[in-house]
């Protein structure tokens, strides 16, 4: 049966004039797609006005609760006891956001409880994988 968790965020946007602005998210785990987590933006806070959505490995969600991770796009690290900041890079720039390190760890928490770690399919997430890359070539 595949399951889909989704849970609301609210993630703080860091500015570079050092300000914090609120910014709606939906943390989303798919039991198909076991191996990652997904952070769902509206429309209202991209700028081109569509929904964003970053994913990454649910492993360095992990990581990031604990401490310093990350390479690439996506990096995360924790701020004080109470939140964790990710920071995403993309070819428009980057993007800084703080989120409540509660909030992370219950989702974290979630998707174990749905798939636990070290039992994923990491087969079928292959295939999922090269399905989307080359299609039915």
């Amino acid at each position: 049966m595949d399951i889909t968790l989704a849970q609301p965020a609210r993630a703080r946007l860091i500015t570079a004039e050092n300000q914090e602005l609120p910014v709606p998210a939906t943390l989303r785990y798919l039991s198909v797609d076991p191996l990652a987590v997904h952070v769902d933006f509206p429309p209202e806070v991209a700028l081109d006005g569509e929904g964003a959505t970053w994913t990454f490995a649910r492993g360095l969600l992990e990581e990031g609760l604990a401490g310093p991770a990350g390479s690439g796009d996506v990096h995360l690290w924790p701020c004080g006891s109470d939140r964790t900041v990710v920071e995403l890079h993309s070819p428009y720039g980057m993007a800084l956001l703080q989120f409540d390190t509660a909030a992370l760890r219950r989702f974290l928490l979630r998707t174990y409880a749905v798939v636990g770690a070290g039992s994923e399919d990491v087969g079928a997430a292959v295939e999922q994988g090269l399905t989307s890359l080359f299609g039915s070539v």
